[in-house]
C-alpha cells in the first residue's frame, strides 16, 4: 500500500504550469516538524519533502500562503529525473 497522510506547511511554490495535456500541475516543497518515540526515546523529526498536485488540486493549491499548515494526503513516486521521490497530493484540508 502506498498512502501518506502528512500534515505541514508549504514552504515553497513554483508558478502554476500546465502539462502538455493542458492539465494544471503545482510543484511545491512541504515541511514537518513533530516529535515521535522510537524505542521508548522521544525523538524530534524534522523534514523537507517535494510534492506535486495536479487539476484543480493544483489551482486550489496555487493560492494558498506559504507557511499555510495543512493536512495532505496522497502517495509516493519517483521524481522524473529518478533522483529521490515526490509526495503526489491528492488531498488536503487546513489544520
Amino acid at each position: 500500500m502506498n498512502q501518506l497522510c502528512l500534515t505541514a506547511s508549504v514552504v515553497q511554490v513554483q508558478n502554476l504550469r500546465y502539462t502538455p495535456a493542458g492539465i494544471p500541475a503545482l510543484n511545491l516543497v512541504l515541511e514537518h516538524e513533530s516529535m515521535v518515540t522510537e524505542l521508548d526515546t522521544p525523538r524530534t523529526v524534522k523534514l523537507q519533502v517535494k510534492a506535486v498536485a495536479f487539476g484543480a488540486m493544483a489551482e486550489t493549491l496555487s493560492r494558498q500562503g506559504l507557511d499555510s499548515v495543512c493536512r495532505f494526503e496522497g502517495f509516493l513516486g519517483n521524481a522524473r529525473n529518478g533522483k529521490g521521490v515526490v509526495f503526489h497530493i491528492q488531498a488536503f484540508s487546513k489544520t
